[in-house]
């Protein structure tokens, strides 16, 4: 009875270092190279160097620089973004049937899965502006690349200050509403565009601004607001969005509301805007009521409204 037990665990003992043996074979085996178009661009161009599919204006940009290694025509051609695709460029369909499809494809009702998409592009563009694209809104909204790039094109809408915004506003229609109000940036103008202030590859910051904090962003074209200052206003230093709506506005200067509604949403409570008992004291000859919704109201005393060097004193309002 021993020696059967014994002779059981030399043969199972044989058998799972044979078995590991094998595995460790495999995995050690070099895999299959893939098998990419003899010819290289050339077999692609037999198809698409015209319509309905031209692809011949990427040798215009910086991906079809066949003399630089690191781009992909440097590379396997076509198919270094592709992926081998053997089955398309050798297929031959029956009448009124379509070719097989390339390995990856990018556009259109037959277009990869995202993340095999993006995953392509990213092998080369992880650095720089699209480090932060782990977890960007974004990302995690299924956003592929080639939703806003377009590759086979001179020039790349979307890189292009007159034609980034539309491709924007193919999704964020608000702000398109937002930026025909009688105040805005210049956006449709081409003179400011989503990207001076927003890296929609992703961000630390919240909607993905370039900045961290709203106010520093701003501060990046107006500076004179930065201060320091002697009288500082806390709104302005918090947030600049607490009075200014960026993409646009019914209301001069992109804020939100009239002022003096605007001022209201926070002085209301407290006896510095002529409440019941108060009497605004004014070298103007029209009443209080007049003096506060009429003409630039607030700020026809307060006309640094973002910050100064000359404080209220306890005379000036009372």
């Amino acid at each position: 009875m021993d020696l059967r037990k014994l002779v059981i665990g030399l043969l199972s003992g044989a058998a799972f270092t044979l078995s590991a043996a094998v595995a460790i074979a495999a995995e050690s085996s070099p895999a299959a190279e893939p098998e990419y178009a003899p010819m290289g661009v050339q077999t692609c161009l037999k198809c698409h160097d015209r319509a309905p599919i031209d692809a011949t204006a990427i040798f215009n940009t910086p991906h079809g620089v066949k003399g630089d290694s690191r781009t992909p025509m440097g590379q396997h051609a076509c198919e270094t973004c592709h992926g081998p695709s053997k089955a398309h460029y050798e297929s031959t369909p029956a009448q009124g049937q379509k070719r097989a499809s390339p390995a990856v494809v990018f556009k259109g009702p037959a277009a990869s899965p995202v993340e095999a998409r993006n995953q392509v592009c990213l092998e080369c563009h992880e650095n720089g502006l699209r480090m932060n694209w782990q977890g960007s809104q974004h990302e995690g909204n299924q956003i592929a690349c080639t939703n806003c790039h377009t590759i086979h094109v001179n020039k790349d809408p979307v890189l292009v200050k007159a034609t980034q915004p539309e491709t924007c506003y193919t999704c964020h229609a608000e702000q398109r509403a937002l930026a025909l109000q009688y105040s805005h940036h210049p956006i449709n103008e081409g003179k400011v565009v989503c990207a001076d202030c927003h890296n929609p590859h992703g961000s630390p910051g919240p909607k993905l601004l370039k900045q961290v904090r709203v106010t520093d962003l701003c501060y990046t074209c107006h500076a004179d607001k930065r201060g320091p200052l002697l009288w500082e206003h806390q709104p302005v230093r918090e947030d600049c969005t607490n009075c200014h709506n960026p993409h646009g506005s019914v209301n001069p200067r992109l804020v939100k509301e009239k002022v003096p509604f605007l001022c209201l949403n926070c002085h209301a409570a407290t006896n510095d805007m002529g409440g019941a008992g108060v009497t605004i004291k004014s070298t103007q000859p029209h009443s209080a009521g007049l003096y506060l919704y009429g003409d630039r109201s607030c700020l026809n005393c307060h006309s640094q409204i973002h910050g100064s060097n000359s404080p209220s004193g306890s005379t000036f309002f009372r």
